[in-house]
């Protein structure tokens, strides 16, 4: 009778087997068209009784286990979007709930494979279930540092409009100006000639320059020889760089700078010969000043008898409006301004853990660390084993109607067949009980 017994534990584990499998496919039917679903998959493990060895055998049965395949992809597909962002390859977005971000210090991690993020009335980056996308913002300088890779005190929700109108301040001038020969000559009036250049603040406004160049008239010959000076006219036309500047007046180098010299005690940043440039400070602000290397045709030149600026120009821009961001293949969030400026705002790294499939998953296709995934590691978009970061796309759902439709009906037999044994023990038993009356 025991064995009889044991025929309708076993159907009965089948039983709840099999509705387990049915379970997880009636999970990956639903999520079908949700982006990022990593499909659930159901494994049957046979259990066999102790003993059931020796003389009559006991039926044991079967128990399901079900596994996320997390580390299987879905299809990529293009969006309109910048900011729909996928991984085509290994590694996860990191997230956090929107819930987390008002308490305080380290907000906890969760990843995302996918995820359809837009900025909220503060900029902040989240999809349409309230995940906000971390990552590192950057410094004036587009670079992120060296923040540590085991750990998530550096991570914070990714804020685009925290630079939403940025200064580019100049830090670099260049100007070729021909200088007229004849001024340098004995009985010249030796007036300055003069002009002004503009130059944006760090504040993003337009300011101005003095620059005169007054010939040293000789006696008798011809000196060919300028003194430069730089003024603040900001600060009362003070002289903020004074230089003297040689020209040579036989070939090979008629024409070109000789030597740039200073006055002893003279404003302004020493003249380097190697790269043709000078450095001067107004209000703080450094600027590096190129009037091209001695001998170089492509520099300030005495020639003729005209005063002539060839070529005057600066970088930088003034205040400019953010227009739009987007992200490359390594994770940079890349700002776009009016002005056609490019600013690298922040950057994304990619989560990884040994053993994907060991993670914990949540709500909206999200996941977190657990003790069978192993520790996390923060990689560089498309560095290590990661693959890149997609803009303007969306990862689909990994479940496959057909396949999920197929191992429905083979349920459904294997659930009707575990019912049928069940019923034919049950008639056994009825049997059985009938030979005693």
């Amino acid at each position: 009778m025991s064995t009889l017994y044991s025929s309708f534990n076993a159907s009965i584990s089948g039983l709840n087997a099999n509705a387990t499998r049915l379970s997880a496919i009636s999970d990956n039917i639903a999520n079908s068209g949700t982006a990022g679903y990593r499909r659930l998959n159901t494994s049957f493990h046979s259990m066999v009784l102790s003993g059931s060895g020796q003389g009559s055998y006991m039926a044991g049965g079967v128990r399901a286990t079900t596994t996320r395949m997390i580390g299987e992809s879905g299809a990529l597909s293009t969006t309109n979007n910048a900011t729909d962002l996928a991984v085509n390859g290994r590694g996860f977005l990191p997230v956090t709930t929107e819930a987390a971000l008002g308490g305080g210090g380290n907000v906890p991690l969760m990843m995302m494979t996918t995820g359809s993020f837009s900025p909220d009335a503060q900029g902040i980056l989240r999809n349409e279930t309230g995940m906000v996308l971390l990552g590192w913002p950057t410094g004036r300088d587009g670079s992120v540092g060296t923040p540590p890779r085991d750990s998530l005190g550096s991570l914070q929700p990714i804020q685009i409009n925290r630079d939403r109108f940025v200064p580019e301040p100049t830090t670099e001038m260049r100007m070729r100006i021909n200088l007229p020969a004849t001024d340098t000559r004995a009985g010249s009036d030796g007036s300055a000639r003069a002009m002004s250049l503009e130059y944006y603040s760090p504040v993003g406004s337009t300011e101005r320059l003095g620059v005169s160049f007054e010939p040293d008239v000789p006696a008798s010959g011809v000196s060919n020889t300028w003194t430069m000076q730089i003024t603040n006219p900001n600060d009362g036309d003070t002289v903020i760089g004074e230089y003297t500047i040689t020209f040579a007046d036989s070939m090979p180098d008629a024409g070109r700078i000789v030597s740039v010299t200073q006055p002893a005690g003279a404003p302004g940043g020493a003249y380097d010969p190697d790269t043709g440039t000078l450095r001067i400070e107004v209000d703080g602000q450094e600027i590096d000043f190129d009037i091209g290397r001695p001998g170089s045709t492509d520099s300030l030149s005495q020639m003729a008898s005209s005063f002539e600026p060839v070529e005057v120009n600066r970088n930088g821009a003034p205040i400019q409006s953010l227009i739009g961001v987007e992200v490359d293949a390594n994770g940079m969030v890349r700002a776009t301004y009016d002005s056609g400026l490019i600013r690298v705002i922040a950057q994304i790294p990619l989560v990884d853990v040994p053993n994907p499939n060991g993670l914990e998953s949540l709500d909206n296709q999200a996941f977190r660390v657990s003790a069978t995934s192993g520790p996390l590691f923060l990689w560089n978009a498309g560095d290590g084993p990661t693959g890149q970061i997609v803009g303007y796309a969306l990862e689909g759902s990994g479940t496959d109607v057909a396949a999920e439709l197929t191992s429905m009906i083979q349920t459904q037999r294997a659930y009707s067949s575990n019912a049928k044994v069940i019923q034919t023990v049950d008639e056994m038993l009825q049997e059985t009980t009938n030979m005693k009356r």
